[in-house]
């Protein structure tokens, strides 16, 4: 029994490390960018979108097609900044054990 109730101790601190490494990805920020510059996503660590900024120089009515891409680019950039994040979060959580079903 004391074998479960210590790996039940361990799960518990696993469990509020996992809940403080949440919190902390909610409050970093992560940013892509595509058109060299002239179109910026900003998104925390949790992969919410939070900015997203355009220079006037790239909209332009016959070409909606490039923004779209150059928006699309932009935020793929930074989600895959988000993901790097939590995954060296959560290399650290778990000391660097893989973790399946984890969405990490």
């Amino acid at each position: 029994m004391k074998n479960i109730d210590q790996l039940f101790k361990q799960v518990q601190k696993m469990q509020a490390e996992m809940e403080k490494l949440q919190a902390n990805l909610e409050n970093e920020r992560v940013e892509g960018t595509s058109g060299g510059g002239m179109v910026r996503a900003v998104l925390n660590g949790k992969r919410e979108i939070l900015e997203l900024k355009i220079d006037p120089e790239v909209v332009k009515p016959d070409d909606v097609e490039m923004l779209e891409e150059l928006i699309c680019a932009a935020i793929n950039q930074a989600q895959q900044h988000a993901m790097e994040l939590q995954s060296q979060g959560m290399a650290k959580l778990t000391g660097g054990l893989p973790m399946p079903g984890m969405g990490f």
